[in-house]
């Protein structure tokens, strides 16, 4: 059975129709200076035990410092990861204006093999970032999301703009 993860997809519309997504960028020296194909949706594992909506808001809060607000959520889809792991992604407007606290940490070994062990944020930044600079920015296996984003949009007739 493979790995499960449940994110949440937070995004915005501005005043002039532009299309705004909240995205963290992970903790840790691997991440260190890294921008491009680094960002994800703020999400975490869950066993089977556990409702991947409440995974998904339990992890905004841990990775971004505060509750996620409370709109309407809904399931964008399942993605397979490179890893192989399924990210169960729910997505939700919102108008709230977000502002990065800070993340829980966690503890990794680094440099790998050395037998060192870091604690690390999880975490060390999460902002809104454009529907257009998110088609680089966001990691790779994460891309599709993009694409069911546009499509919900569309399919409900939501105007927007991504540049």
């Amino acid at each position: 059975m493979p790995v499960t993860s449940a994110g949440l997809l937070l995004y915005r519309i501005d005043d002039t129709g532009l299309l705004e997504l909240w995205l963290v960028h992970p903790g840790g020296p691997y991440w260190t200076g890294k921008d491009t194909a680094a960002w994800s949706v703020p999400k975490g594992e869950y066993g089977p035990e556990e409702e991947p909506r409440e995974v998904a808001a339990r992890e905004f809060e841990e990775e971004c410092g505060f509750p996620p607000p409370d709109v309407p959520l809904s399931l964008l889809g399942r993605y397979r990861q490179a890893s192989g792991k399924v990210v169960s992604v729910y997505s939700g407007e919102t108008d709230a204006d977000l502002r990065f606290v800070s993340s829980n940490t966690c503890e990794i070994e680094w440099p790998p093999r050395s037998g060192k062990r870091l604690t690390i944020p999880e975490v060390d930044d999460a902002r809104w970032i454009t529907f257009s600079e998110a088609e680089t920015k966001l990691v790779k296996g994460q891309r599709p999301i993009l694409v069911a984003l546009r499509a919900r949009l569309d399919d409900v007739g939501r105007r927007y703009r991504t540049e």
